[in-house]
Parts: structure tokens; sequence; C-alpha cells
């Protein structure tokens, strides 16, 4: 086995090794091209802010997470140098506002964080897209100022947060919970469970779906900012997943949980509104991580067939495997220029949630298919473990059901074409 390792490719480096720099992955800065007052340049081309954050990101995955990955697959476990890492590079804040210590950065360039991430680990993307989408964009937009000096410095810096909305019963039909809140005096008393919640295990805020008024369904609905340390509030063992495995996900439970007044997130009976609003944006976090994780398998096996000979030529050199190779770089143009086009429509302030949508299906469905046949390429090193394709394949499964199954998002794509004609 080992003189056969040692005839492969020079290559087939250990996942654990830096990846190269591949063309695919590199764009030009935003040249300062307008027409008539409007920007024209092409969805590829950056600023130099979003230039530089994303070569920093780039660098730090390269250097401090790719030696990590296999370890903390197999561990299912996040490495807290990586989490420091994470807040060092202002990564868990990209878009907030620096008086709260973010980095003031762009949306976009929270996009192309997340795309970098995910090249190289789609659990630290995640933990990131989380962040910033769904648990900083809340408080940024509906918490109160105090609210905001309290919590975003915090995550802006050290504390990690965890949206909990799904439950057993509540899934797709997300706002069939049942988990409640009370009303005793000037405090809450929440009651119930969820499941699926990602980074629970190493969450230090939750921002809790919990209904006010059972009688009048969805509308009771309301968010709460539930800390760590309240009484009654258990989080339960991580799940033993397929993929994504350095994520945490954990069931919760909330047995007389006491949330003071104070700590309602926007209005009451609004919960529900947010909840899709966020995870409109969220979705195109997640068509970003789904991108980054075809890109960065390809990149990793196009090397390879590039340099693997059979039958006395490359294998990159036979017709037949050209074609595949040209048609999901070809998907992963389009995926990219989807994901790119829906997060410069939501920084214009124009209607972005069917491009969200359609980003977040194609991405998800073009990294599916990208790392299984990066793993037909590869032939038989690409189904061991001991090189990473097969755990980008893992990963990518997770995208078509998570923040929107894939039928969910055509829905969402059919309700909105219904309504242009």
């Amino acid at each position: 086995m080992f003189l056969l390792r040692r005839s492969f490719p020079t290559c087939l480096s250990s996942w654990k090794a830096p990846p190269r720099v591949h063309k695919s992955s590199q764009s030009e800065a935003l040249l300062d091209l307008t027409s008539n007052g409007l920007p024209c340049a092409p969805l590829q081309t950056f600023t130099d802010e979003e230039t530089m954050i994303k070569s920093a990101v780039k660098k730090f995955a390269q250097e401090q997470v790719a030696p990590l990955v296999s370890t903390m697959d197999e561990n299912s476990k996040m490495e807290k140098s990586i989490i420091q890492g994470l807040f060092q590079q202002g990564l868990m804040a990209v878009d907030i506002d620096t008086k709260y210590g973010g980095t003031g950065a762009s949306f976009f360039s929270f996009v192309l964080v997340v795309e970098e991430l995910a090249k190289v680990d789609a659990s630290v993307a995640l933990i990131c897209d989380i962040q910033n989408t769904v648990i900083n964009g809340l408080i940024r937009k509906h918490g109160t100022e105090e609210q905001k000096f309290t919590y975003l410095t915090r995550l802006a810096t050290k504390n990690i947060g965890s949206f909990c909305l799904s439950e057993a019963g509540a899934g797709s039909d997300s706002f069939a919970l049942k988990t409640r809140a009370d009303k005793k005096g000037d405090y809450y008393v929440i009651n119930g469970s969820k499941m699926w919640i990602s980074n629970a295990e190493y969450a230090d805020l939750f921002l809790v779906m919990a209904n006010v008024n059972p009688a009048i369904g969805y509308k009771g609905i309301t968010c709460f900012l539930v800390e760590r340390g309240a009484e009654g509030l258990h989080v339960g063992k991580a799940e033993n997943k397929m993929g994504i495995r350095a994520s945490s996900t954990c069931p919760l439970t909330f047995d007389n949980v006491k949330v003071p007044e104070a700590n309602i997130l926007g209005q009451i009976g609004h919960g529900y509104k947010y909840a899709i609003g966020s995870l409109n944006e969220g979705r195109i976090g997640i068509a970003a991580q789904m991108l980054g994780l075809a890109q960065g398998c390809f990149d990793y096996t196009i090397p390879y067939i590039k340099e693997r000979m059979q039958f006395g030529k490359r294998l990159f050199d036979f017709q037949g495997l050209q074609h595949q190779v040209a048609q999901v770089a070809t998907q992963l143009e389009a995926a990219r220029l989807l994901t790119y086009n829906a997060a410069r429509l939501l920084e214009a302030g124009r209607p972005f949630i069917k491009e969200a949508s359609m980003a977040k299906y194609y991405a998800s469905e073009i990294a599916g298919l990208t790392t299984s046949k990066c793993i037909e390429w590869m032939g038989g090193v690409g189904y061991t473990k001991d090189y990473p394709v097969e755990k980008y394949f893992r990963d990518a499964k997770i995208g078509t059901i998570y923040e929107g199954a894939s039928n969910i998002q055509l829905n969402t794509i059919a309700k909105h074409i219904g309504a242009e004609y």
C-alpha cells in the first residue's frame, strides 16, 4: 500500500497541507467604472477593502484552519484556537459598526469571508455565517441601543450566538413551534424544546423563538435573548452527523427558564417576521458556503487529474473527462454569479429574496454534484479519509437541507415568479 501511495502524483498532498492558490478563485480589484452614475463593473470585481479581506481570510484559512480540519472532523469538535482566530481576525462581526467592536465592512465582504473559509472547512464557515447573518443581524436591526451595546460588543469580540427556531414538529414548517413563553409580572417563563440548534455547544447567547400567545398562532411568536447561564436551560448531547462535524448541533430544553421582559428582541409577536428576514439573508451566506466548499474540492482535484497517468497519458487529456470538468466549472461559475448578484442586490437595498433562494438552491445542488464528480475523477484515493475530497462530499449534503430545504427554495422562487406575471 505504501509503494502505491509513493507513485501518486506529487500534487496529491495530504489534506492537512495548505491548498494551492488557483486562478479560478482570483478576482480583480473593483475599478471605478460608472455609466450615468450607475456602477457597471462585473460581479467578480471587488473594492480594495473587499480584496484585502478576501486575501486575509484566504491566508488565515490556509495557515491556521487547514492543518486542523482532519482532526476536527474526526473528533466532531471545533478547536478553540480556530474560534479565537475568527474573533481576532474580526470575522465574527464583519458588517457590524465599529462602535460596537465590529469590522464595519460590507455584506459582500462577509460573503467573501464565508466563501474563502468554506474552501478549506465548511464547519468553520458555518459558525461565521450564523454569527454574522442571523445573530448579529437580528440584534443590529431589532435590538434597543442598550441591547446592541450589551450584546453586539460581546459578539464581536468573544461570545458566540445560537439561533433557536427548529423543533421536533417544526422543521420546514417552522412556525408550528410549540415552545411557549408565559408572562409573569416583569419577566417571561419559557418552556419547551428545540432541535438541530447550530453552535449550541459553545454558544454564550441564545436567540429563542417562543410563542407568547398560542391562541393566535404564529403571530404570537416572539424572540427572546437568553444567556447560557439561565437556570432551566439545558444543552443536550451534540448530534453525531454525517458532515460539518466540527460544527456542533444540539437539542435544547427550556424548563421554566425566566427571562426579563427587557430581553425581548424587537416587538412582541413579530418573531416570525424577524425569522423570515434573517433566513432570507442567511440563504446568501449558505450559498457562499456551498460555493466555497465546491470550489475548494474542485481546486484540490484538478491538479491531481492533470498529473495522474493512465493508459500512457494524463487523465485530464481524455476528452470525456475534459467535458465533465468543463461542465462542472461552468456550473460553479453560475453559482458564483447567482450568489454575488444576490449579495449586491441586498447591499443596494433592492428586492433580493427570489435571487437569494435561487443562489442557495443552485449552489447547494451544485456542491453535491461537484464533490461527487471529484471523488469519481480521483478514483480510489478520493474515497479514502486520507484526503479531503470525501469530506467535501459529506459536508455538501447539508446545503440542500438547512436554512430552507431545496424544495422550500423552489416554492419561494415559484411564488415570486407567479407574482411577477
